[in-house]
């Protein structure tokens, strides 16, 4: 049995552009989850630690923060337990590559060749490692852009000295009219003819796993929200490799390490008093782990006013990232009334003759009601679009 810990595009040092002043505490959230990936392996007692690209954000990294992660996989390596790196698209392994410019290996303590920290590069692509049975390769070009399929004519063969045989790629599976122009492109054909029995991929910022031919296949994500529209990010994998020739099996278990938490709210105005009660109702769900996409929709009662910018700025400090839209639509104003013998006509004359009788009846609810549904129908009738 072998058992991997696979994550990738952990995007230390994004910026976060989106996040404003909540830029700088999202870096660290970032680096917390890989710092939960490091606990997770440890408390797992995995085998290999697997990272298939953009550990970083960009090859132009602060020192303190190269040697914050290399702190991390020195813990690793005091356990025994090997990791394996591929540079991806956005630490891409060019001529400023940070991992040129830095000896992660170095850096975490360990001595030359050992094979506790290994970097995987365009002329040292594959790590031979007989005490886990196992051979690891990886995929990478020294540009971007690759300038062909990372699996083109790549087959493992089975050797009688090694069980396992492990891919890493940076890059997106061929799905057509969607990934067919990305930087590195590999199809399910590719996959099937490699003789893998587990390929790592990173790349894709949400879960995914399958299967193609005889080697499984999985993205895990990102490990913590690199955008504020990732909501399938946060997760790492726990891979375990199980069995021998024809009988193996692989098992792909998703685990959480994110903190980032992503929530939609639509909100009906029509239940809505004023902007300050709006605020409130919106604050309750406050959670600064939390990005909150709100809207408000429906038809607005004609005494509300609000302000979509106001109600953003008001409940910002509560949330990670709020994003606030007013979809709702204004009622028709009473002096634009139709034919009486038009369906648009008769409809706001039965249900206005409606609204009279069941005030005069007392029944206020009821006929609060049906003063929304005389405003809903009018706009709908009148040929108006409704946010729902």
């Amino acid at each position: 049995m072998l058992r991997l810990l696979h994550t990738a595009d952990v995007h230390l040092g994004a910026r976060h552009g989106d996040l404003g002043e909540q830029a700088a505490a999202q870096r660290e959230r970032q680096f917390a989850a890989f710092r939960a990936t490091v606990d997770l392996a440890l408390a797992e007692k995995v085998d290999l630690f697997l990272i298939a690209g953009d550990l970083f954000d960009t090859n132009t990294q602060p020192r303190r923060s190269v040697e914050r992660v290399a702190a991390e996989l020195k813990r690793l390596a005091d356990a025994t337990i090997r990791t394996v790196i591929i540079p991806g698209t956005h630490d891409v392994y060019d001529r400023s590559s940070i991992y040129r410019a830095y000896d992660l290996s170095a850096l975490a303590g360990q001595a030359p060749g050992n094979g506790l920290v290994t970097v995987l590069t365009p002329d040292s692509p594959e790590i031979d490692i007989p005490i886990l049975e196992a051979i690891v390769y990886g995929w990478l070009f020294p540009t971007k852009r690759a300038p062909l399929s990372p699996l083109s004519g790549f087959h493992a063969a089975p050797t009688e000295q090694r069980t396992w045989r492990i891919g890493l790629i940076h890059g997106s599976l061929l799905i057509l009219g969607k990934t067919d122009h990305d930087d590195v492109v590999f199809n399910a054909e590719e996959v099937a003819a490699s003789g893998l029995d587990y390929l790592a991929l990173g790349h894709w910022h949400s879960f995914v796993e399958g299967k193609a031919g005889s080697t499984t296949y999985a993205y895990p994500g990102s490990p913590e929200a690199v955008a504020v529209d990732q909501a399938g990010s946060g997760n790492v994998l726990l891979v375990t490799l199980d069995g021998s020739g024809t009988t193996k099996t692989v098992t792909v278990e998703k685990r959480q390490v994110g903190r980032t938490r992503f929530a939609k709210l639509d909100i009906d105005a029509a239940t809505v008093a004023s902007q300050p009660a709006l605020i409130e109702t919106l604050r309750a769900n406050a959670d600064p782990n939390l990005v909150l996409d709100a809207r408000l929709t429906g038809v607005r009662p004609d005494e509300l006013d609000i302000e979509a910018e106001e109600v953003e700025t008001a409940l910002a400090p509560g949330f990670l990232k709020i994003r606030f839209r007013d979809r709702s639509v204004a009622a028709l104003s009473g002096d634009a009334r139709p034919p009486g013998d038009t369906i648009l006509g008769a409809f706001i004359r039965d249900t206005e003759a409606k609204i009279a009788d069941l005030e005069t009846s007392g029944k206020t609810d009821e006929a609060a009601e049906n003063r929304d549904v005389l405003r809903l129908g009018r706009l709908l009738l009148g040929g108006h679009e409704v946010t729902l």
